[in-house]
């Protein structure tokens, strides 16, 4: 319990070092990837998991200390749906990137890509309910080419800190 609230707590800190726009630059996707390296698929998944749904009732865990039921069925929601999905991903491969770190930094890049699916579809349906059709080049653009290279910056960070701080852990 207590490694989970943990994570819960490196994870809000992470979404609060943010820089506003449509979809704001944070440190949330190095908090996912350092939590689930650390603590494992099950452990990880789970307090992604505890993450996303006190800050769906309300605690103000999100980006820009903002929380509740709005935020997740906001613009940005799919990303925070993403999160759970990156985990779950990393959990499912955890046996082929425990031991080698060169793998849990692939694993993470296409947890990456799963969180950009999901946000950028997410982004996709509700801005269009709200101010009408959008390409999806504009979203790319918006949401998703800008983020690139400073989350691959991110998750390289990540991927040399798990292997330090792991073998540190006693779980």
């Amino acid at each position: 319990m207590t490694y989970v609230a943990a994570a819960v707590a490196l994870l809000a800190v992470c979404s609060w070092i943010s820089i506003p726009t449509a979809v704001p630059f944070t440190m949330q996707t190095f908090g996912v990837f350092m939590v689930v390296g650390i603590l494992g698929g099950k452990l990880g998944t789970a307090a992604i998991a505890v993450y996303i749904l006190t800050g769906a009732l309300g605690l103000p865990l999100f980006a820009g200390f903002s929380g509740g039921p709005g935020v997740i069925a906001g613009l940005t929601g799919g990303y925070i749906a993403g999160f759970l999905g990156s985990a779950v991903f990393m959990w499912a491969t955890e046996k082929i990137w425990k031991k080698r770190i060169s793998l849990f930094f692939s694993s993470a890049c296409v947890g990456l890509l799963i969180c950009y699916l999901l946000g950028t579809l997410w982004f996709m349906k509700v801005y269009t309910e709200d101010a009408g059709t959008v390409g999806i080049m504009t979203v790319l653009s918006t949401c998703v080419f800008p983020y690139i290279a400073p989350d691959l910056v991110k998750t390289g960070l990540v991927a040399y800190l798990v292997k330090r701080l792991r073998p540190l852990i006693k779980r």
